[in-house]
This record gives C-alpha cells, structure tokens and sequence, in this order.
C-alpha cells in the first residue's frame, strides 16, 4: 500500500527572509553591548559656596556667638552697676561745695543771732542757746536733706543705666538672632538656587543617557519591527506531495528534505541573503 508524504512549507523567498532574519539577530545578539553609565550630577557652585558659608568658620552657623558674648557682658555690667558699694560714682560732684554752701549760711545765722543776742544783753543766755540750738537743728536737717536728695539721685542714675546696660544687652542678642536668621535664610536660598541647577545638569546627563541607549538598541528595535511583520503577515505556503512505497528508505527521505532546503536557499540567494 502506497503511504503519501505531505510536507507544507512557506514560499522559499519568505523562508529566505527569516532565515536571513535569524542570522542576522543571532551576529547582532553575539555582540557585546556597553551600557552608559548612569552619572549623577555633582553640586553646583552656588550649593558649595552655601555650604561654605554656612560653616562656623566663615561666620554662618553660629555667627551670632559674637553677639550673644557682647550681650552676657552689657548685662553682667548692669548687674555689677546695680551694686550698692558702686553708688558713689553717682553721687553729685559738688556735693562737698552744696554743703559746704549750707554751713556757710547757717554760720551767718548763727553769726547774726549771736550779733543780735549781744546788742540785747542777752549773749550767753538761755534764749540764746536755744536760738542757736535752732540754727544748728536747721543746719543738720538741710544737711541730711541735701545728702539723702544726693543719694536719691544717684540711686536713680544708677538705676537707669543698668536699665540702659540691661536693654542694651537684649538687643544685642536679638540682633544676633535676627542676624543668624537672615544668613540662614540667605543660604538657604542660595543653596536652593543651586539645587535647581544640578537638578537641569541630572537632566541633562539622564537625556544623553536616554539618547545613547536608544541608539545602541535601535537595531534591535528594527529587527523586531521586522520580526512583528513576518509573524502577522499572511504565510504563503507550498506544498510538496510525493506519493511513495512503503518501504522508502531513509535516503530517499533525507534526498526529499534536501532538495526543499535547495529551494529555501535558492530563495535566499535571490534575495540577496546569500
């Protein structure tokens, strides 16, 4: 009984295609690719000098120490100014002549009662001594008077200027603090600046990364582009029939498949694949 062999196969210039297809994406595939380098942008200028300002060197971070030194010392004065053994660099300067100036007036009373005592006939007397008794009392209450209004004033005066020295100080380290604000805030912004830069030069690096890539595996991209066309393009098949006895031998077989492989690289020569 004859046994008859079907063998369906694509048009030889199609077959020819692929196969040259392969043969190509397999040198392709074989070859060795050098990925680019991811890189990472380094810090701008402006992100360096922000940090070199910033330091304690150059006076950013930290720089109201100078201020706040200034300030312990204006209110350690005031509190030293508070102190009452100091209260006599207050005093009047021309208190010794005000008292001085006092005697000198009540002598004259005291001259001018012993003056009228005597044209009296009285000197020596009682009445006198009480007058004079008087003179003195007076003299010893504008006495006392002038030095507790002395000391009044000079309390006060040393009062104020420990308040000056006192408010001075706090200002002193308010302006420090608002100084080392300002700065930071410079910084900050500078720093911020200078982010955005490296920030464009990152871009600019991943682009041409990006860039490269693409040129690398764009031969890829077209043998897959022609990949996808032959597997959805419609196969132009050709049938070989041959009719045999069933005791064809292995030969005869191999001589079948041979000469459809001659027709497939036939087709590839006429293609210019070969």
């Amino acid at each position: 009984m004859a046994v008859e062999t079907s063998i369906v196969r694509e048009a030889p210039e199609i077959e020819a295609y692929k196969i040259g297809l392969l043969e190509s994406a397999k040198k392709l595939a074989d070859q060795p690719i050098t990925v680019p380098i991811q890189q990472i942008a380094g810090m701008s200028g402006l992100q360096t000098d922000a940090i070199t300002a910033a330091s304690p060197a150059t006076g950013g971070i930290g720089g109201y120490q100078q201020y706040l030194t200034d300030a312990g010392t204006a209110l350690g004065e005031a509190q030293t100014t508070l102190d009452p053994s100091g209260i006599t660099q207050f005093m009047n300067p021309y208190q010794a002549a005000v008292q001085a100036e006092i005697d000198r007036s009540y002598n004259i009373q005291a001259a001018q009662a012993g003056l009228g005592a005597v044209g009296q006939g009285a000197f020596g007397g009682s009445r006198a001594a009480i007058q004079q008794a008087e003179i003195g009392r007076n003299r010893a209450a504008a006495l006392a008077q002038a030095q507790a209004q002395n000391f009044l004033q000079a309390q006060q005066a040393q009062q104020a200027q420990a308040e000056a020295l006192g408010q001075m100080g706090l200002r002193q380290a308010a302006l420090g603090q608002q100084s080392q604000q300002s700065a930071l805030q410079d910084i900050e912004t500078q720093f911020n600046l200078g982010k955005q830069q490296q920030g464009q030069q990152q871009a600019e690096l991943e682009a041409q990364r990006q860039s490269d890539l693409a040129q690398l595996y764009e031969p890829y991209q077209r043998y897959g582009f022609l990949s996808d066309i032959y597997k959805g393009a419609p196969t132009t098949q050709q049938s070989i029939t041959s009719a045999t006895a069933p005791n064809v031998s292995p030969a005869q077989t191999y001589l079948g498949l041979g000469i459809a492989g001659l027709s497939a690289a036939a087709g590839a020569k006429t293609a210019g694949l070969f």
